[in-house]
């Protein structure tokens, strides 16, 4: 059974950095696409970035590129996503997705498995 548990998130101040963390446990990542969504309140929940496990190519929203990275650890079997230049707007619940694929994926339908999200709130 794969598990993600995501860590990491807390409260920081707009300007600010964090470091995600998701551990992924199960079974092996190596033909897994891996994903990041948020979900602020009142609002769907939304594609931040993808990684291929296998070659690690990425994709980012346009929302956050240039300011998050997301990367994957194969030895610890973790995904990351490294925030930066924080801003109020990117204050929501960030999800860890994966799913066995050969591509990137965007869409939050197409992910199989979930974590159960960490919090992350940007003062201004």
């Amino acid at each position: 059974q794969v598990q993600l548990v995501e860590s990491g998130g807390g409260l920081v101040q707009a300007g600010g950095s964090l470091r995600l963390s998701c551990a992924a446990s199960g079974r092996s990542f190596n033909n897994y696409a891996m994903g990041w969504f948020r979900q602020a309140p009142g609002k769907e929940r939304e594609f931040v970035a993808a990684v291929r496990w296998r070659g690690g190519r990425t994709y980012y929203a346009d929302s956050v590129k240039g300011r998050f990275t997301i990367s994957r650890e194969i030895a610890k079997n973790a995904v990351y996503l490294h925030m930066s230049s924080l801003k109020p707007e990117d204050t929501a619940v960030y999800y860890c997705a994966g799913r066995l694929s050969s591509g990137i994926l965007t869409g939050a339908y197409e992910y199989d498995y979930w974590g159960q999200g960490t919090q992350v709130t940007v003062s201004s």
